[in-house]
């Protein structure tokens, strides 16, 4: 994690429905995801609650789409 998340006092947190919706992906697909390493890991906000940071989730988001259009004008999908 960079500090600038540390640094900055607007951190917006995502609950898991927000994450869900936002990604369009089912709750089994945001587990596998966070246990393979490719999806920001939550913070533990109490010991049945999690939370992800907004930047991150939108940094991934980001990073897909920019993945996504690479390989469609000159990549493998493969």
């Amino acid at each position: 994690m960079s500090t600038e998340s540390w640094n900055n006092d607007n951190i917006n947190l995502l609950r898991r429905s927000d994450v869900l919706m936002r990604c369009a992906f089912s709750n089994s697909t945001l587990h596998r995801l966070i246990n393979s390493g490719d999806f920001p890991t939550p913070i533990q906000l109490s010991p049945r609650s999690v939370a992800w940071i907004e930047h991150e989730v939108n940094d991934w988001i980001k990073q897909r789409i920019l993945t996504t259009r690479t390989l469609k004008n000159g990549g493998s999908y493969e």
